[in-house]
């Protein structure tokens, strides 16, 4: 499913124009990465998960073509937990 059909079926579950619904996903996205840029840390949405962030450490990593030890650097990255609601609508 692109953006494209997921503002459509907003749209017509909704009864909302699609102009509408594309802006309400727009704002939605735009404020889980407000949130996760900033202090706040997390944005959890029942029924389908929870997006976070979190630090990963500086390791040491091997190239694969020449076999040769790097350094991979410490850093942040974002993460998402399904709610039980969202893995049991998965499983049928």
């Amino acid at each position: 499913m692109t953006k494209a059909d997921l503002v459509s079926r907003m749209a017509k579950d909704a009864g909302i124009s699609q102009k509408a619904a594309d802006a309400a996903l727009t704002a939605i996205v735009g404020a889980i990465h407000q949130v996760l840029k900033g202090s706040e840390g997390q944005v959890r949405i029942a029924d389908l998960g929870t997006f976070k962030t979190s630090k990963r450490s500086a390791r040491i990593g091997v190239n694969p073509r020449s076999g040769a030890k790097i350094t991979i650097p410490a850093t942040v990255v974002p993460t998402f937990s399904a709610a039980k609601a969202l893995k049991d609508s998965a499983k049928g």
